[in-house]
């Protein structure tokens, strides 16, 4: 991510604003039944504030993204920090799950908008990966999983639940697939 000068206490206010805005239209599907200039009116702001602080949908939609990204990590860390390491690995898979349904507008609004966008796609996708790899370690560490499957795999059944939530109950369907990876993680008795 690249670094930026502070932003003032009213600027910070306005780019949080537009973010939480995005975030919830994103959400609901309709950020491309809007002209940009509309979606400043409907945050709240100046059009000449949506401009200063996000010049394109694109640079929006990349703010969001690594919001996204930030909280799912830092939940990450918080479920390792509170819970035993097999449990707090499974909840957050479980939660990556809930997550991925809550948000599924959001997930296809930025898919489409970051397209061209690969470096910063790359990024937030190490950047979870890294998170997955320290809660496998752990739960590895404390002898709960197999220590040689690495959270690439545990990221690509993700990326599958994802790709796979136009299905007919797909819900049931992803939470089964995570009991799967879980299962396949702990060591065979």
């Amino acid at each position: 991510m690249t670094a930026h000068k502070p932003l003032r206490a009213d600027a910070r206010r306005n780019r949080d604003v537009l973010i939480a805005k995005a975030r919830e239209v994103f959400d609901a599907g309709d950020f491309f039944d809007l002209r940009f200039d509309d979606f400043a009116r409907l945050a709240g702001v100046g059009t000449g504030t949506l401009y200063r602080h996000f010049p394109t949908r694109e640079a929006l939609a990349e703010a969001v993204y690594h919001g996204e990204v930030a909280a799912l990590c830092d939940r990450a860390r918080q479920l390792q920090a509170a819970l035993p390491p097999a449990e707090a690995l499974a909840t957050f898979l479980r939660g990556m799950v809930e997550h991925i349904d809550a948000h599924e507008g959001l997930a296809r609004t930025l898919s489409t908008l970051m397209a061209d966008r690969s470096g910063a796609l790359a990024e937030g996708t190490r950047a979870l990966e890294q998170a997955v790899t320290d809660l496998l370690a752990a739960a590895a560490q404390d002898g709960a999983v197999r220590d040689d499957v690495g959270a690439g795999a545990v990221m690509m059944a993700l990326h599958g639940i994802g790709a796979a939530h136009d299905r007919p109950d797909w819900r049931a369907a992803a939470d089964d697939v995570i009991t799967l990876v879980l299962d396949g993680l702990r060591h065979p008795l």
